[in-house]
């Protein structure tokens, strides 16, 4: 079993990262192999709407670190998607990563556990946790959760390691992660497969 933990910050190893080894290190622990993922610090475009995704080329037509996340997903059983807190939100690049990747490889990432960690100096924690979380509650993904919301604080990767809370939290939050993945093993080893989706009905207010 592998958890894909992806660090979207523009800084290799800032604060996110730092919360995203202290998960890494905590799964490790339990028998989960993982592997960081990072955005970059390159410029990630938004969805330019255009469909192609949806229309047989099978991956996003803007090709970047988005289809080299969805491609990796794909061999992924659960995913921690990590975030710095810019202006009570998940930051710029990782909204435009995090709608491509869901919008072109869905697929990918159904029926996965994930969770949402964001890292920030002192504010806008739980609102670009909220954020996250949406994500996952659109795309049939069981949602792990924690002790408590999962932030952690701090300006420099040593202070993220002082918040003991925020620390704890992301160790409760990678055995909880653990736990279900093997759940799911043993469910599927004992013949129970995630559901089967509906065809999705779109109600349209305006005709």
């Amino acid at each position: 079993m592998k958890v894909l933990l992806v660090n979207g910050s523009p800084h290799e190893h800032g604060c996110t990262d730092m919360a995203m080894q202290q998960t890494a290190a905590v799964l490790e622990s339990l028998g989960i192999s993982t592997e960081i993922f990072w955005v970059g610090n390159k410029p990630i475009s938004g969805c330019i709407g255009c469909g192609a995704c949806k229309k047989g080329l099978g991956k996003c037509c803007i090709d970047d670190t988005v289809n080299q996340f969805v491609q990796k997903a794909a061999e992924a059983d659960g995913f921690v998607f990590g975030s710095p807190v810019h202006y009570a939100a998940i930051s710029g690049a990782m909204c435009a990563f995090m709608d491509r990747a869901f919008y072109s490889g869905g697929k990918s990432l159904a029926f996965k556990p994930a969770a949402g960690v964001v890292s920030c100096r002192r504010g806008g924690a739980s609102a670009a946790f909220d954020q996250l979380n949406k994500y996952f509650t659109i795309n049939n993904m069981p949602v792990v959760s924690s002790q408590y919301w999962n932030q952690v604080h701090g300006s420099t990767p040593e202070q993220v390691l002082q918040d003991e809370e925020g620390i704890q939290t992301l160790s409760t939050l990678a055995k909880n992660m653990a736990w279900l993945l093997k759940c799911i093993e043993a469910g599927r080893a004992a013949g129970i497969e995630h559901p089967t989706p509906e065809k999705v009905i779109r109600t349209n207010f305006i005709r």
